[in-house]
């Protein structure tokens, strides 16, 4: 018979002889206990986390930009604790439909943002406001969204001649648009798991596993800090780094850990990066690092070398920073006020941004001065290494690049609407058919593409991927089925 030695026991005993870790709660204790022998990768994970080697009150004892801890109220009980399997997994059990009697304690499955608040309240504050928050709304409850998701993933029916779309089942949806934008989470009754300690009693959680950034938690909250910050390490090392972001934003329809790849910068990170301080707060351009990753420009705290200066503040509103989105249906447009994208109403009673046509919502969206003050701080961040004259170079020329590409989205959706009022195709739904299909592959693709290279400099996805040649292409075939078919009726 196998002996299985109590790794973390030991690892905990020396650790608290040298002083290098502080003393867990009896709770956490009598977790590890079980879980080195029934999930010891896990923790192991938390082992290496800077939450077993640290307490909230130490955490809170540290000065200005240096502090990693936002809140200054967390549970009495857990201030001189390291913070462990319990603190996090106990911390509001009242509000967790999740909740249930395990071995003595009652805890929860799911460590929602709400309860990763007690000690990081900005940060949640921060993405509870965001567009990855409100990311499965944004999507669901979004007709004309849902109506591309449905096409896109629907099991398709054949009746006789006719093609149709159902709506995606919770298992497909899941597995493809949801895995990011992330699942509602829903306790039906208890299920039985079988472990090398014997049966357990768990939670039965619909749509569970899932690690989407906008999952609806079983204490109703929004999003899934471990989407950047992994279990049970919470590493800030991996949340720097663009493999996290790759994990969703990739070609072919939001191609920005392929731009940025291709690019200087990440030509230079992905070169030099044994050579970053991945874990510095705040993070030192020029010392800690010498070329962005998306967490640079987008969320980190960012100084000069001697942190006379704070380039960017830390927000977890992944959005603050960005004045455009360049991300449209169909064209870009200034970045919404709230991540709540469903309550915007275009001139045509959509609930998107920009018309078809172009004609921006009247409210909801940024101003132009507010679009000023983002683009200014993004400034900042580049002209830590850049030169004013390069920077301005850099914005001007993405600008003139996203206004000829929302141009050809435009004739391309100027030759759709000829289509709709023509009989070529039903506007009732303006994704299910093959010329609409043509429609959707410009702005969602060939667009995105180019001015995602235009702003991070992947000029690959500008040219031949994707990009004008995509464009150039499609609007050609739209254009010769319109006008074919237009003479044919003719």
């Amino acid at each position: 018979m196998r002996t299985i030695y109590p790794i973390t026991t030991l690892f905990l005993a020396t650790s608290l002889l040298s002083g290098q870790i502080p003393e867990p709660s009896m709770e956490t204790a009598e977790c590890i206990m079980c879980h080195e022998m029934a999930t010891p990768g896990i923790v192991k994970d938390w082992e290496r986390s800077r939450h077993a080697r640290t307490t909230p009150a130490q955490a809170m004892e540290v000065e200005d930009l240096a502090r990693r801890m936002s809140g200054n109220s967390p549970p009495g009980e857990f201030l001189n604790t390291s913070v462990g399997c319990y603190e996090c997994h106990s911390l509001n059990v009242n509000d967790h439909a999740d909740a249930f009697e395990h071995f003595g304690f009652v805890v929860n499955v799911v460590v929602s943002p709400r309860d990763c608040a007690a000690c990081h309240p900005d940060e949640q504050s921060q993405y509870d406001d965001s567009k990855k928050a409100h990311a499965i709304a944004n999507l669901r409850d979004n007709p004309v969204y849902h109506a591309l998701e449905t096409e896109a993933i629907g099991m398709k029916m054949l009746d006789g001649d006719s093609l149709s779309s159902l709506e995606p089942s919770s298992h497909t949806a899941g597995e493809a648009c949801y895995a990011c934008h992330g699942t509602v989470l829903e306790v039906d009754g208890m299920r039985t798991v079988e472990t090398d300690l014997g049966d357990v009693e768990v939670p039965n959680i619909k749509n569970w596993p899932n690690q989407g950034v906008g999952r609806i938690n079983p204490d109703g909250s929004r999003g899934a800090c471990t989407a950047c910050h992994p279990r049970h390490g919470f590493s800030i090392e991996v949340a720097r780094k663009a493999y996290t972001c790759a994990q969703c934003h990739v070609e072919p329809d939001v191609p920005a850990w392929d731009v940025w790849k291709e690019s200087k910068h990440g030509n230079i990170v992905l070169s030099e990066s044994s050579h970053y301080n991945w874990d510095a707060v705040p993070w030192k351009v020029g010392e800690d690092f010498n070329a962005p990753t998306c967490s640079v420009c987008h969320n980190a705290l960012i100084t000069d070398p001697l942190c006379d200066e704070v380039l960017a503040e830390r927000t977890h509103n992944f959005s603050d920073r960005l004045w455009l989105r360049i991300f449209g249906l169909p064209t870009s447009h200034p970045q919404p006020k709230h991540g709540l994208t469903t309550v915007l109403r275009n001139p045509d009673g959509q609930p998107l941004p920009v018309t078809f046509d172009g004609r921006l919502a009247e409210s909801g969206l940024l101003s132009a001065e507010e679009m000023q003050e983002r683009q200014a701080v993004m400034s900042g961040v580049c002209g830590a290494c850049h030169s004013t004259d390069w920077v301005n170079g850099h914005f001007a020329q993405f600008d003139a690049a996203v206004a000829e590409i929302d141009e050809m989205v435009l004739k391309t959706t100027s030759l759709m609407s000829r289509a709709w009022e023509s009989g070529l195709a039903d506007p009732s739904n303006p994704f299910d058919e093959p010329l609409e299909h043509l429609w959707v592959n410009q702005w969602l693709i060939n667009a995105n593409a180019a001015r995602y290279a235009s702003a991070m400099n992947g000029q690959d996805l500008a040219a031949f991927k994707y990009g004008w040649w995509g464009m150039s292409t499609n609007l050609r075939k739209i254009h010769k089925e319109v006008i074919e078919g237009q003479e044919a009726e003719d």
